[in-house]
Order: structure tokens, then sequence, then C-alpha cells
């Protein structure tokens, strides 16, 4: 494969995602350094637990090893017999020893000796019976010591013909020799001998007099060092396998590896997730804790396939099985007990590597009880149902890494290091975002750029991801191709609908596919990775590589614009078409029999913000098949008459031009959802009579609507309904009345709605209730009879008197809308509701009384309202963390409001900062709208995160400061405010609006107009990402009055693929925010422009790195 092509095809391919924000990555080989620094699983298992030696932790990562060994000894006991044959083996094992023969010897130990011990990794004290006759030997032993306690050095202690206590007590033959060592030195020598002997003898190390062989003895001793230094040196393990340390951790508490018990632990995940390298690390980490250890890698590839019941199989991979364990090439197993008679005595670590079958795990880890106290056996699958089946419930669910972890995947593979090389950091970003941050991907992807060829390229990603789906039987293949290409990011719900007819056990298949890992079912949605969609859907383009319309489904534009208005036909093989419009600007004229071929088309989706489709009478040839219909800017008054759409599950028509659905009355048996919303011309529906399975009905923002037929049928099912700004409705079908499962009802809006359907008896079911209508007089008494109500908006029923008792009945209610209500003078006080989390009263302006419906209320909103006392009881109120009001004269007389309100505006009348509002300690929000006469504000809480000061005209001074990082200020109109706060305002907010006529000096990059703004970097390595504050001076283009807000106005500013709205639009202000830059060169370029705005323009704007704005 050519690079070039590669490279343009790459960035062709990611040309419509976002380029990913907020990436910060450090030079800084962070995991390596923590490997060396910390062995995993903290230490707890380093080094082999069974053997004779006390192992400290290694030292620090910055020294400079000379040695392995330093060996520390009385040359005329040891030297040449037991010294010797010790440096023979460690020699032979590869091991360095110190070696002192060109040191001359002198009275203390000089500076070579010094650096020769604190270079080596592990210093050996050879304690014989003369040792403590030579000052040289004791002065070596007490650094050693020393660099043991400072350092961390590992220590190890041989007693030759020595008894440990003589040693510890300077007792016996020892003793003696050490007494007369010191005579004619100093206290302090004596002392620091003393101290490092006692220590030294403390060491449980190797005792001549437990050995009847020393050459035993020493072949111990030397594989034991050579198994130290293995374990001293860091793993490289971590070096390239970015995230590895969080994954092990995760691990620690599923190993559970203090315990004795016998654990098996499952590792699950998607092919080319990381699961094999999870568990190799961990093994490479563990299996020196155990007696016996084994890694069997790739089962399902290097394990023959048995089958259930094939006994000479299983023979056969136990067979290899212990082969491995026991490094015993040739091994015969006679029997299947031959696995747990070998081995129930003993602690092993086994790792099972790609199961697939159940059979495997029965050859080779069928029982727990097969194996020794603390044992361990790791088996990793995508199939999860293998879990099941063996009891394998500590499960570790291997999830995809973050996008800064794929990232770093990708860069290590394709620049060897965790950051992008100069000039690569966009293409870097791009194909990390289209490797899907699959691990795999991203390692082939990378790799790929260090010269991997096509074959290898292919190989590699493509072969471990079709290995999965041709695992699989024919009716999951077909399933695994339909997720692929048409129902990913969907509901599982309405997949199940879709396609139940066409596979049995839809739900049951689709467990399949996400027991392998094929797909993921989450929240209700089912995905499938972006690397298994290509996969899917590349398996389909191969049914017919040059004729498109004999395919089963079609999602490229290209090539459905070709079948839909070429020559190219489409033929009844095609039974999904997946048609985004967008980025199309001719016209298409479809042709009139484009459809006609296709006799088993059943599903179609096209969207798109613009319809440039002609479609003359090509729908006449709809398939009678057709379960989904998803049409967007529909671009006809009417839907033709002639399609059967008797099997049709789903219709969406959004946004179209609809004016009457369809003439006449169609068969809709099947059909669960519907959806018309925003049909700005449609005037009626027609008979949906026939609709008896009806779910959901969206017909909101039909702002023609005026009547639904009063037809029994399709409300009988009907579980939502949205009518909201349906704004010429007059009147509901009586039938809604009898919607026994009816549980949301959206009316807000339905200004010419006469009278609202009662419920009687049959509002059981309903959950949520939006009746925010301006002429409603009084709530239905049916509403009392809503028991499982949660949700009831009634904001801006502003004729609305009283809120009627029986609102008491719904003990489930959570929320209360009543904003706006502005008539509403009474709430009933003698009830409970227990379950009220939110009461939104704001701008209920008669309304005086203090509402006491409920003790449990988490968001209480009285701003606008009349009410002037608050009960001292809201300080027992357990679950309130949000009181908005308005500010009274007396609020000051009442403690318990000011240690309870978050949220406070000022009225405008005032003309000083109440002081009470210093004693407000939870505030974060408070508003001064249109407070003319408020000259100054004084300092107040540093929890502030809101300040909106519009129209405070005579504000000239701020006392205050802002010191929370995140607030967000509004000084709109605020002409009189001095330059210190002025600067105060855009100096320390994230976010804010103030007069002026300049954007200040300190935005070191300036310019007239929207640009461009042009940044050079000097840094180097260059960061992923960067971080600035912009400035933009708004102003009038032409005859627009500067002090006009209009808040229906939206201004909005367009930047590097991102946008601010500017709000409110005014002329002759300033406009500050944060900006969040991908750095992909040495130079950055900022231009801002106005999106479709011929009122306003950008006078001059200014940039500045966050860092750069003096505090």
């Amino acid at each position: 494969m050519d690079s070039s092509f590669f490279l343009t095809t790459v960035a062709a391919a990611v040309g419509l995602f976002t380029l990913l924000r907020k990436l910060r990555i450090h030079k800084d080989n962070v995991f390596a350094k923590w490997a060396v620094e910390k062995p995993i699983f903290f230490g707890k298992f380093y080094g082999r637990g069974t053997g004779p030696l006390q192992v400290l932790p290694p030292s620090s990562p910055s020294r400079i090893w000379t040695h392995h060994v330093f060996p520390s000894f009385r040359g005329e006991d040891v030297r040449r017999d037991f010294l010797s044959h010790i440096q023979m083996e460690l020699q032979r094992k590869g091991i360095t020893p110190f070696v002192d023969n060109e040191i001359k010897r002198g009275e203390s130990i000089g500076p070579k000796l010094i650096k020769a011990i604190r270079g080596s990794k592990i210093a050996i004290i050879l304690l014989s019976r003369n040792y403590a006759s030579s000052k040289w030997c004791l002065d070596e032993l007490v650094e050693i010591m020393k660099c043991r306690e400072e350092f961390g050095q590992t220590v190890m202690a041989i007693f030759y013909k020595v008894d440990p206590s003589d040693v510890k007590k300077l007792t016996g033959d020892f003793g003696k020799v050490f007494g007369r060592t010191c005579a004619g030195k100093t206290k302090e020598d004596i002392g620091r001998w003393r101290e490092a002997l006692a220590k030294v003898a403390t060491i449980a190390g190797y005792h001549s007099s437990n050995w009847d062989n020393e050459a035993a003895m020493i072949e111990k001793i030397a594989t034991d060092i050579s198994n130290m230094l293995n374990n001293f040196t860091p793993s490289s393990d971590f070096e390239e396998l970015v995230g590895m340390r969080a994954h092990l951790e995760k691990m620690e508490p599923l190993l559970c590896l203090d315990s004795d018990e016998v654990r098996m632990i499952g590792i699950w995940g998607p092919p080319g997730i990381g699961k094999t390298a999870i568990a190799r690390v961990a093994y490479n980490q563990l299996s020196n804790s155990f007696q016996l250890s084994v890694f069997m890698d790739n089962i399902k590839a290097n394990c023959s396939r048995p089958c259930s019941d094939d006994y000479s199989a299983k023979l056969q991979l136990q067979q290899q099985f212990m082969s491995q364990i026991t490094n015993h090439k040739d091994m015969v197993v006679s029997h299947l007990g031959v696995a747990s008679n070998r081995l129930k005595d003993k602690k092993v670590l086994v790792v099972l590597d790609g199961v697939d079958q159940s059979v495997q795990l029965d050859a080779m880890a069928k029982e727990t009880w097969w194996f020794g106290p603390g044992s361990r056996i790791i088996v990793t699958t995508q199939d999860h149902k293998l879990f099941r089946a063996h009891g394998i419930n500590h499960i570790y669910k291997v999830g995809f890494p973050p996008t800064e972890e794929a990232l770093q995947i990708f860069c290590m593979y394709s620049f060897g290091q965790k950051f992008p090389k100069d000039g690569f950091e966009a293409l870097a970003l791009k194909v990390t975002e289209l490797a899907g941050s699959l691990p795999l991907g991203l390692r082939v992807m990378g790799s790929y750029f260090r010269g991997m060829s096509k074959q290898d390229l292919g190989a590699d990603i493509r072969s471990v991801l079709k290995f999965s789906y041709d695992a699989l039987d024919d009716e999951d293949k077909d399933l695994f191709l339909h997720i692929a290409c048409f129902f990913s990011l969907e509901k599982i719900r309405k997949v199940e609908e879709h396609l139940t007819k066409k596979f049995l056990e839809v739900r049951q298949r689709l467990n399949v596919l996400a027991e392998k890992s094929l797909v993921s079912i989450d929240s209700g949605y089912i995905t499938m990775h972006s690397l298994l969609q290509k996969l899917g859907r590349e398996i389909v383009c191969r049914q017919s590589i040059h004729e498109p319309g004999h395919r089963q489904f079609l999602y490229n534009k290209r090539e459905i614009c070709e079948v839909l208005i070429g020559d190219e036909t489409g033929s009844k093989s095609v039974i999904g078409i997946q048609f985004d419009r967008n980025g199309i600007k001719e016209k298409l004229d479809i042709s009139e029999k484009a459809f006609e071929g296709m006799s088993n088309l059943e599903f179609l989706k096209v969207y798109g913000y613009h319809d440039t489709m002609q479609l003359n009478r090509s729908l006449n040839y709809l398939s009678h098949k057709l379960r989904l219909l998803h049409w967007s800017h529909f671009p006809m008054t009417c839907f033709p008459c002639t399609v059967n759409l008797k099997f049709l599950v789903e219709l969406i028509m959004d946004h179209s031009k609809l004016e009457n659905l369809w003439e006449g009355k169609k068969l809709l048996p099947s059909l669960k959802w519907m959806d018309l919303s925003y049909s700005v011309n449609l005037k009626e529906l027609p008979d949906l009579s026939t609709a008896t399975n009806l779910e959901k009905l969206y017909l909101n923002d039909c702002s023609s609507l005026v009547k639904l037929l009063c037809t029994n049928g399709y409300t009988n099912n009907l579980e939502k309904l949205d009518l909201r700004n349906c704004s010429s409705l007059i009147e509901l079908p009586w039938s809604f009345g009898n919607s026994t499962k009816l549980e949301k009802l959206y009316l807000g809006g339905c200004s010419s709605l006469l009278e609202l359907p009662s419920f009687t008896g049959n509002a059981i079911k309903l959950q949520s209730l939006d009746l925010g209508v301006s002429n409603l007089l009084e709530l239905p008494s049916s509403i009392g009879n809503a028991t499982n109500l949660v949700d009831l908006d009634l904001s801006n029923c502003s004729n609305l008197v009283e809120l009627p008792l029986f609102i008491g009945n719904l003990k489930k209610l959570q929320r209360l809308r009543l904003e706006g209500c502005s008539k509403l003078e009474v709430i009933p006080t003698n009830i409970n509701l227990e379950s009220l989390d939110i009461l939104n009263l704001r701008n209920c302006s008669m309304l005086k009384s203090f509402p006491q419906i409920s003790t449990n209320i988490r968001h209480l909103d009285l701003t606008g309202t009349a009410i002037e006392d608050v009960p001292p009881s809201i300080r027992s109120w357990p679950r309130l963390d949000r009181l908005l009001m308005t500010y009274f004269e007396n609020l000051k007389e009442l403690p318990h409001a000011l240690e309870r309100i978050t949220s406070l505006h000022l009225k405008t009348e005032i003309q000083e900062f109440p002081p009470c509002v210093k004693k407000i300690s939870p505030l974060h929000e408070i508003f001064l709208r249109g407070c003319r006469k408020l000259v100054s504000i004084p300092t107040i809480w540093d929890s502030i995160s809101y300040m909106d000061a519009t129209d405070c005209e005579s504000l000239e001074i701020l006392e205050c400061s802002f010191r929370n990082p995140s607030v967000w200020l509004n000084f709109a109109n605020c002409f009189k405010l001095n330059q210190e706060a002025r600067d105060l305002v855009i100096q320390t907010s994230i976010d804010a609006v103030l007069p002026g006529g300049k954007v200040p000096a300190y935005f070191t990059h300036r310019a007239t107009g929207a640009g461009p703004l042009t940044i050079k970097l000097n840094e180097r390595p260059l960061p992923i990402s960067m971080s600035f504050k912009a400035c933009i001076l708004l102003v009038s283009n032409g005859d627009h009055a500067a002090c006009c807000i209009d808040e229906s106005t939206d201004v909005t500013v367009m930047y590097n693929n991102d946008s601010y709205m500017l709000y409110p639009p005014l002329a002759e202000h300033l406009y500050t925010f944060q900006v969040e830059a991908e750095v992909t060169s040495s130079q950055l370029l900022f231009e801002f422009k106005l999106k479709s705005n011929n009122v306003w323009k950008i006078g001059e704007c200014g940039i500045v790195q966050h860092l750069e704005v003096p505090p």
C-alpha cells in the first residue's frame, strides 16, 4: 500500500469527525517510571515467597549500577574454597560480582570500595569465624547496612560455620575475635560495628550447618540471586503497554492473593481489546510467587478443537498442559485424573488464554480442588457464557481505553514514544479516532507507520476480528451484519421489534453476540465497535463487489445514488438502505422505478438537513415488507396512498413538508412508533384506528395541527403522546380519556386548547404530565387519580389561582413546576408530598405563603414570589441543596434562611448592597439585573460562580474578588465601571460580558475585525492542546441601537471548528471566553466570524494564553 494513498484515505475517512479536544500528553514515561519505583500490586508479591531470603524493595531508579553483587568476606576463611565456588556459579549464570583484587587495603575502606558497595544491586555478607577480625570487613558491613537503610539495598547473609546468635550477641569464637579487634579502637567505631552485626544477624539467611551438601547450598544461593536480579530489573512490560497499571489495580481485588482459597478469575472483552496482554503482564509479575506456573497462550488456535465428548482429545489437551507446567516434554497422560493428582498439593499459577470451548476448561482446569491452596487460574475469553458454565464469578471486563490512552498506544507503536513527533500531531489524533480506541487497531495502525506491509496489516487485525465472525452460526452471522450495517447505536427494544419476524429468539441471539464481545448492550442500547462495523460492511460489500444493488444493505452515498438515479437498479437482495444526504447539494431526480426491484426492502432511512430529492412516483413501488421508514425532511405534502404499510413498525418523518400524512385508511397492525414532530404544515392526521399497537406518538411543534380524529384504536395501547407547541390544536379526542396505558402526556404550549380530557379511573399509569396551557383555570379532578405521577408541569398557567387539595394524592410526585403561574395564591398546607424533589414557583408573583407541602425537597425556587417569611424548620430539611429567593427587607432577621440560600435576586430599587448578603455562606449565584442605583459591590463569598449585573448603569466599583476559577460574570450595560473593575472581570472569569470599545492590551495577540491571529509556538516538544482566553468586541453593523437587548437574537461566533454564543448581544461590548485549541504545528491560527448575522460584526478580537493573563 502506498503510504501517501493510505494517509489520504485516513484523512478523508475522518474528515467529518471533530478533532479530539483537551488532550494533554506529557513526555514523561509515567508508567515505566512507576514500574521501576513501585512493583505492581504494591510490591506485595515481589520475589519468591518460598525462598529463605528477606528481600527488600529495589532502590531508586536514578542510581547507576556497576555490579550485580558485592561480596563482603574474610579472605583467609573462604577465598580459596567456598567463595571461589560461589563466584564460579554466579559467573556461569551471567552474574557479575565485584572483585577487589586491585584495591589496596588500608586502615579504612576508601572511596572506590564505597562506590562499589553503593553501585551493587545486591550485597552478600559471608559471615565466617574470623570475619570480625578485620576492621576492613566491619567497615564494609557498616556501609552495607547504611545502604540497606538509606537506599533499600538488598542484603543477603550467609552464616558459614558460625552461629547467627554468636554474631548477634558477640559470643563464642566469633565474639572473642571481635573483642581482639576492638582493642584500642574508639567507642564510636565499636558502637557502629556492634549495631551492624546485630542487624545482619537478624536477616534470615543461609546457614551452612543446615546443609549436608555444600554444592547444593551454593547452587541454591546462586539461583536465588539470579531470581532476585530478574525481579530487581524493572519490567519492560509497562513501557509499551499503556494503561496496564490501571488494569492490574482493578484485577487485584479479584485475584485476592492474600487468600489461601483456590480462585478462578476471568478476563473478558472483545477481540483486540488487550485481554492477552493483561494476562501476560499479570503472569510475569506473579509467577515467582507460585511453586509452578504456566501460560497456555492462544488455546483456540494452538490447541486442537475437540468435541465435548471426545475423551482422547481431552487427554491430549491435559497432556499439553501438564507437559508445560511441569517442564516435562515427554509426559504421558493416561487418564484425566493426572492433573489433579499431581497438582492438588501445589500452589500454582495457570493462565489459559483464548479459551473458546468449554471442553478446554474441562481438560485443564475443571475443578478448583485440582490445585493446591493459594492457586490462581486466570482464563481469558470473549465468550461470557463459558464463565457461567464453569462457575467463574470473579470476572474482569476489559473496557476500551480513554481517548488520551488510545493516543498514547498509537504513538508508542508509530513513533516509539507516548506522544506524537513534531508535525504529526493532527494525523495522530485523526488516526486514533478512526481506530475507535480498540488497542489492536491502534497497534496495527501505529505499526503501519513503521513500515508494516499491506499483508501484515490485513493479517494482523482483520484475521483476529473475522475469526470471531466465522465462529458464528449462519443466523448469528446474518444478525451481526444487520447490526453492523443498520442497527448500531439503536435501542435494544426497537432492534427486537424490527427483527422479530426475521430471526427466532432475537434477544437470545443478541445476547450471544454480546457474550462473544461482538456487540455491547448498555443502558438499553446496542452498540458495535467501529472496526467490527467496518468488518461487517466489508463482508456485505463482497456479496456483490461491482453491483451494489445486489447486496443486502446499502449505506454508501455514491452507491445509493447510483442505484436510485443511475442505470444501476436495486434487486430483491436489498433489505436495508441508510442514506445520509448531508453534503449532497445537487438535485437528485429519483428514478420512477428505483424501488420497483427491491421487493424485500424492510428498512429505509433517509436523513439530512436539506432534502434535494425529486421523488415523482417512485415511492409507489415501495416494498410491502417495509418495517422501518425513517425519512427526515420528507419533501412531499402527502405520502402515497398506494403503499402497503401492513408490516410497518416505525414511522419517522420529522421536519417534513407534509400537510396530510396520507389519504384514506391504511392497515397498520404492526405500527408501534410514529414521529411527525416539527412538521409545521401538517393540519390533520388520517384515520389511525387500525394502529392498535401504537405506543408512542410524537407530534410536538406541529403548529398547524388543528385536530386529531376521534377514533378508538390507536389510543388503546398508547404510552406516550407529545403535543407540545401544537398551538392550533383546539381539542383532544375523548378517546384519550380511556387510555389505560398512557404514561407520558405533554400538552405544554397548546395555547388554543379549550378543554382537557377526563382521565377518571384511567390515569393509573400516568407518570409525566405537562399541562402548561395559558387558559387553564383549574386542574381536572381526575388528575388526583394519577397516583403514579412523577412529573407535573403547570408552567405558565397564568389563570390558575389555586392548587387543589387532591394534589396531596400524588405520593410519588418528584417534580412540580409552577413557574409563571402569575395568579397563583394558594398552595395546600395540610399535605405531605414525601417524594417531592423539585418545586419551582419562580414568578408566582401573587404567592405570599411559604410552601409547606414537603420537607424532602432538594431544589426550591421562590424567585419572583411575594414570600417574605421562611419557617425555621427549613434548617432541618435534610435534602435541600438549592434554595433560590428574591431579597426582602426582613431577610436579615431570618438567620435560618441565610444558612440555606444558594441563589439570590436583588430587587431593582436597592441603592446599597445589603450587608446581610455577606452572611449567606452557601451563596453561589447572585442576580443584580436592573439595579440602576447600585454604585459598588462589596466583598462577598468566594463561592460565587455566577453574577448577573446587567443594566446596573451606576455601578462603578468592585470591592469584591472572584476566586472561583469557573465564575461567569455578566456586566452588560454597566458603562460606569472603572478600569480596575473591568480588568478584574476579564482576568478572573471563565466567561464574561462587559462594556468596552477596545480589546485590552494584555491580550498578547490582537487584530482589527475578525482576525486572523497567528500565534507562534517555540516550546519543544509541542503540546497536544493549549488553553487560551479570547476577547471579542461586538459592534453594530448599521443603525442597530447600542443598548437594545434582544434576547431572542442568536449571535454566535465561530472559530476553529467550535462556536460560542455572545449573550446578550450588545454593541460596544467585550465578550471573553475560554478557547481550547489542538496543536497541529508550531503555528496556531485563530479566525473569528459571526454565524449568519447581518445586524452585528466583530470590531476587534484578541487572544492570550490562559497562564499569561496578569493576576
